[in-house]
């Protein structure tokens, strides 16, 4: 089947009892094993069932099933968030004295976990500018390579390929956040990748109204993983969230279809207005990435960022004359948003690795809705002109 069936008919069963073709919301902590024998069985894995939600639920597993269909993997876990996913997945890969490689700019969220919690595990993390960066100069204690297909918010394009080829110099294992470009964009197993994570928050919900992480991979890797975010560390996602990543999910090639329409139109005008310094979408020519993205990639995502000359008082009176664009974080949502990385998503990093980075005070991230596309233009047009004359002069 094509993308966009399986997303609708992948990891669903027409429920045997009433006959529900959409998948029921099991909202129920725990789940009756009968017997003490059965009990028994299950708790030792010797028998399937479900025990309690922590564990598993019948919602989740569906969703599940879904999710590892779309990617190609043996098996998906669904957690409470992207960050119970990185932290998951770093903590059940990676132990005490080994290395863990990065390249940067990361979400900032995951750049102060690694930084400032996880190195405490006694785990040296280290970061590389770039795909051939890592390629180049991979150390060999490595044991774990976290990337994103596009870093946030700089949206600098990191080939999988060059990062498999580096992980194999060394046997360390891949970990890919694809939250930006999505499965239907990009299927990073399918390049040699081990594992692939998103913010579920994002584009797979869709809808702006759950928080969800994703991770997906062989059964190997998998299960360490598993026990880790639902046992060890305890971050399952919910039913009703289950239910609705589910939903988004069915609609996630139709949303992105969208999405990606839509910011291209908009990077085009904004690369065309004078008013702006720089503008940074892998969809333009221009962009350094574009041709690498376009080989190994159907699509190149939603997520537009520009760089304004003035500093975060620029920014935020661009920000500020903006009506259709919301001024939130977050990305993925039907509704255009728009923040200021430095002082917003990315606030907690230091000053000299963030400005390393490329997350300076010009740059702002828009994350392009499904609006109509001329809308979207007209209120950036129009926030631009209201810019001062003197603020326009760079």
């Amino acid at each position: 089947m094509q993308f966009k069936t399986m997303s609708v008919h992948s990891g669903q069963r027409i429920d045997p009892q009433t006959g529900a073709l959409t998948t029921p919301l099991y909202q129920s902590s725990t789940f009756s094993y009968v017997t003490a024998q059965a009990g028994k069985d299950r708790f030792a894995g010797q028998s399937a069932g479900f025990i309690y939600s922590r564990f598993g639920n019948p919602t989740t597993a569906e969703l599940e099933q879904k999710l590892a269909v779309l990617e190609g993997a043996d098996e998906a876990l669904v957690v409470a968030s992207g960050m119970a996913a990185v932290s998951a997945i770093m903590y059940a890969l990676a132990d005490s004295g080994d290395e863990v490689a990065y390249i940067g700019p990361l979400y900032g969220g995951t750049d102060a976990f690694l930084k400032q919690t996880f190195s405490r595990a006694g785990i040296k993390v280290s970061a590389y500018e770039s795909d051939h960066d890592l390629l180049a100069n991979i150390r060999p204690a490595t044991k774990v390579i976290l990337f994103e297909t596009l870093t946030n918010p700089t949206l600098k394009v990191v080939d999988p390929r060059l990062v498999v080829e580096a992980a194999r110099k060394v046997g360390a294992i891949t970990v890919c956040d694809n939250t930006f470009l999505t499965p239907y964009l990009l299927r990073p197993l399918a390049l040699g990748i081990d594992i692939v994570m998103h913010s579920g928050t994002k584009y797979l919900g869709g809808h702006g109204d759950i928080i969800a992480g994703v991770v997906a991979g062989s059964h190997a890797l998998m299960k360490s993983i598993r026990t880790v975010a639902l046992k060890h560390i305890g971050s399952p996602i919910g039913p009703q969230e289950a239910y609705l990543l589910q939903r988004g999910v069915k609609t996630l090639p139709l949303r992105m279809d969208a999405h990606q329409h839509n910011a291209q139109k908009v990077a085009e005008f904004l690369a065309a207005h004078t008013a702006v310094k720089r503008v940074i979408y892998p969809g333009l020519a221009s962009h350094p990435g574009h041709d690498a993205l376009g080989a190994f990639a159907s699509g190149f995502g939603g997520v537009v960022s520009i760089e304004l000359a003035g500093g975060f008082e620029r920014c935020a009176a661009l920000l500020d004359n903006l009506q259709l664009f919301v001024q939130a974080v977050s990305l993925g949502d039907l509704e255009s948003l728009a923040c200021h990385p430095a002082s917003t998503t990315h606030a907690a990093m230091d000053e000299v690795t963030r400005l390393a980075a490329g997350v300076t005070d010009d740059l702002i991230r828009f994350s392009i809705g499904v609006e109509d596309a001329g809308d979207l233009i007209a209120d950036l047009a129009t926030a631009l002109t209201r810019l001062s004359p003197a603020a326009t002069t760079s």
